[in-house]
């Protein structure tokens, strides 16, 4: 069973920085593509970066040169860098494979504000 544990969030101002993390359980990085998803309110659930089997990374067009993903593999772990963070990044962030197909995690909030 594939099952995701996020972490990282918390309350930041506008500007600062944060690291979020998933641990993944089940044997799923090297056959799936693993993205980061985000969610604020009232909103739908949107795709924010992605990563491939072999390590090729992507992100939403709006966020490149302000978010980044990695993973370790050893770790079973997604990380999402995210910097200069504004308010509109506010949302509960999830991971998940690419396309999503397993059950959601409960996710990790993110608050920015000052």
């Amino acid at each position: 069973q594939v099952q995701f544990v996020e972490s990282g969030g918390g309350l930041v101002q506008p500007g600062g920085s944060m690291r979020l993390s998933c641990v993944v359980s089940g044997h799923i990085f090297s056959q799936y593509a693993m993205a980061w998803y985000r969610q604020a309110p009232e909103s739908q659930r949107d795709l924010v970066a992605a990563i491939t089997p072999g390590g090729i990374s992507n992100v939403k067009d709006s966020l490149k040169g302000r978010f980044t993903i990695s993973k370790d593999n050893d770790k079973r772990t997604i990380y999402l860098q995210m910097n200069s963070l504004t308010p509109e990044d506010t949302a509960v962030y999830y991971c998940n494979a690419r396309p999503s197909r397993f059950d959601w995690g409960q996710g990790t909030q993110v608050t920015v504000s000052s």
